[in-house]
């Protein structure tokens, strides 16, 4: 028997496989990775060899105001260490400088006191400016253009007016924009709802191209960089973390060449070579990121990646949190199945796209072809079931189930952390 042992919240389950139906495991070699000095030191020596940009400080220099765009409750960004610092260094070139903190909700719920207060820290939330950005609030956007895709872009005031736009985030493998990071934090990060339902149609959903670790011909990549330009995100610090999300690399400088150099250190630890099951096992990394089921499919499409078609796909994801979207949630649970639902939705145009309708989109396609069972003591097993999928309380549970449907001999695939590797 293999034990292996599988992020679910803010612990890790034990999976105990057999030997004869262990395929494979497949890791990013970012959870093995030793850097070479503390996170701090890391952060520090990416600001100080910013990539084709300026320093900082410079930057900073003779500015009245600025914004810097953070990640929202559902990334697992280290902020409690990175903020700090840029806080810090801002302020040393720039004492009388006023900064603004928004956080990019992107198409989500605004964070919640307790949520700011366990990314950023007591000191931070107490003496810092820090708004949600609300998507769906008109007067919080502006025009700011017209994206490659046909749709309006509307962004965020605050970004949009500042004297200087910078972000924070980090680098991971997405599973329709190719990495998160980067020009991300504007499009969808501070972006309206009906600039991000317009990016994220059926018809690129769908595209070839909006797979996890691409980038080259991605419409939603391509309409995400016009964004960033539009609204002259200046500077980013963009980390890599391991799976205890410490920092491991980080990439400062240029928003487009800083963000480019981090995606190739990204693709080099996370590409794995997919291995075919009857099974395949997978997580969304545990917290934050498996705190509904909205945020889970990402770790399904991992799974989907190595699953033969009619197999099982095993998904472990606290999912305390629900379902994690109205529409998406009353979509799936409204339909006869998800064949019926992809048949609505490559109906739908591109400027027709509603809330959640991404999701839905790509959990319906894995559904067509897997039976997906959802492992949660967290989460009503209702929803789940509702949602077109099994659900189990233990993953040994959903490991008998899977061998009921595929056989006692079925060959089975783990993958730890399904956000956190790029199959090939």
């Amino acid at each position: 028997m293999t034990k292996i042992n599988i992020p679910y919240s803010d612990k890790l389950l034990e999976a105990v496989i057999p030997d004869h139906n262990l395929a494979a495991i497949l890791e990013s070699k970012a959870h093995t990775y030793q850097a070479k000095c503390s996170q701090v030191e890391i952060v520090n020596n990416a600001l100080d060899h910013p990539i084709g940009s300026a320093c900082l400080e410079e930057l900073v220099r003779n500015k009245k105001n600025m914004v810097i765009i953070t990640s929202d409750h559902t990334r697992p960004v280290p902020s409690n260490v990175t903020m700090p610092i840029l806080l810090k260094r801002i302020r040393k070139a720039n004492l009388d400088i006023d900064i603004k903190i928004l956080i990019a909700t992107g198409f989500h719920r605004p964070d919640t006191m307790e949520e700011m207060i366990r990314k950023f820290g007591h000191e931070i939330v107490e003496n810092e400016v820090i708004i949600n950005h609300m998507s769906e609030d008109e007067n919080s956007v502006i025009r700011a253009g017209t994206l490659p895709s046909g749709g309006e872009l509307w962004l965020n005031k605050l970004a949009m007016e500042t004297e200087l736009l910078i972000s924070e985030g980090f680098i991971e493998p997405h599973f329709f924009a190719g990495f998160s990071g980067g020009r991300k934090s504007v499009l969808p990060g501070v972006a309206s709802a009906k600039t991000v339902m317009a990016n994220h149609c059926s018809e690129f959903i769908a595209s070839e191209y909006a797979r996890t670790g691409v980038i080259t011909n991605n419409p939603i990549h391509r309409d995400m960089l016009y964004a960033a330009r539009q609204a002259k995100l200046a500077f980013i610090l963009n980390v890599v973390i391991d799976s205890e999300k410490h920092i491991i690399n980080a990439f400062a400088g240029d928003s487009e060449l800083a963000h480019e150099e981090g995606c190739k250190f990204v693709m080099e630890l996370a590409s794995v070579k997919g291995v075919k099951a009857d099974i395949a096992i997978t997580s969304n990394g545990g917290y934050p990121l498996d705190q509904n089921i909205y945020q889970s499919v990402k770790g399904m499409t991992a799974a989907e990646a190595v699953c033969r078609e009619g197999g099982v796909i095993i998904m472990v994801s606290a999912c305390n949190d629900g379902h994690g979207g109205r529409s998406f949630y009353e979509t799936m649970a409204n339909s006869a199945g998800p064949d019926e639902v992809l048949a609505r939705v490559m109906m739908t145009g591109r400027t027709e796209t509603i809330p959640d309708q991404w999701e839905f989109q790509i959990l319906a396609r894995i559904l067509q072809k897997h039976t997906v069972i959802l492992v949660s003591d967290l989460c009503d097993p209702d929803i789940i079931k509702r949602m077109h999928m099994q659900h189990a309380y233990t993953f040994d549970e959903a490991l008998q189930r899977a061998f009921q449907i595929k056989g006692a001999d079925a060959k089975i695939t783990v993958i730890p952390d399904g956000v956190g590797v790029i199959v090939k």
